[in-house]
């Protein structure tokens, strides 16, 4: 057993350095770098400043035939770095995505405590996918499928993907914990805040991944399903509260739902699918999950 855990933490080492071959210049792998079948790692590219990659460690499989879909994805609290959410991220990279957070690496867990981020961070982080996917000297030339793009973010997160629903680049959004205020006096100050009739310029399916009534912003998100008619929706309850599970290992049941998603709106996974699909669908079937939908079956 000491070996194999030996071998392990070995072949994880080796992720980083083989990482600093493509000059990032910070890396750090997440937990064992995820359960998927592409060992993820956690990395700074000097190419774009104030965001976190997240993407597998080894992306010399990926090409023409068979490209990176890309999750772009903001915070809670409107904190300029993921280090809430790394295991979450983390684990979504290792099921074959490239994840492009909103804000500083947190190596080692470190807390950035500076300015706010920004909506318009999400917006630099796509123009970014599309332009090292066209930049021959990128690692990433050819690699991402920017066809496949999903936006999303939790709670000040959520209001970031909601201000930026309209790009005709998105193929999806998820809003995890959030949903835009029907009384904005009540919002944290520096919060984007949208108005409720922002929700119509959503143009792609929209997951909403809620904690369950004590999450504060239940009543907001589940107003938010209630209103959109002219797109597939779904919410998907979990009685965990505001926090949801992004820290739990390999980011818990918020990482199985948002992964599925993912696999089904990104990649046409009709498996994955099948956890939205049908009555009851797969995600009312898991253990303490309720759900909602509009548009699907």
């Amino acid at each position: 057993m000491k070996i194999a855990k030996t071998l392990v933490s070995l072949f994880l080492a080796a992720l980083c350095s083989a990482a600093f071959a493509e000059n990032f210049t910070k890396c750090e792998i997440i937990e064992d770098g995820g359960s998927g079948p592409y060992k993820a790692i956690m990395v700074e590219e000097p190419s774009l400043e104030a965001h976190t990659i997240f993407r597998p460690a080894n992306i010399t499989p990926f090409g023409d035939d068979n490209l990176l879909p890309v999750l772009v994805w903001g915070n809670g609290a409107c904190t300029n770095s993921p280090w809430e959410h790394v295991n979450f991220l983390n684990e979504i990279a290792s099921q074959g995505f490239i994840v492009v957070a909103t804000g500083y690496i947190p190596l080692n867990g470190e807390r950035y405590r500076g300015p706010q981020s920004t909506s318009e961070q999400q917006i630099q982080g796509i123009d970014w996918v599309f332009k090292v996917n066209e930049d021959p000297s990128s690692p990433y030339y050819h690699k991402l499928d920017t066809k496949n793009i999903a936006l999303a973010g939790m709670s000040c997160g959520g209001l970031q993907t909601l201000d930026n629903c309209q790009d005709p680049r998105l193929k999806t959004i998820m809003i995890c914990n959030s949903g835009l205020f029907s009384d904005p006096s009540t919002a944290v100050p520096g919060m984007p805040m949208p108005a409720k009739d922002k929700l119509n310029k959503i143009h792609t399916p929209v997951m909403y991944l809620l904690g369950g009534p004590e999450d504060i912003a239940y009543a907001n998100g589940m107003d938010d399903f209630s209103r959109i008619n002219h797109v597939p929706a779904f919410a998907a309850n979990y009685p965990v509260g505001h926090g949801g599970t992004y820290a739990k290992f390999h980011g818990g049941e918020f990482a199985v739902i948002a992964t599925a998603w993912l696999q089904w709106q990104l990649k046409g996974d009709e498996k994955a699918a099948a956890m939205f699909k049908g009555n009851p669908c797969g995600v009312a079937q898991r253990e303490g999950w309720t759900a909602d939908k509009k548009n699907i079956d």
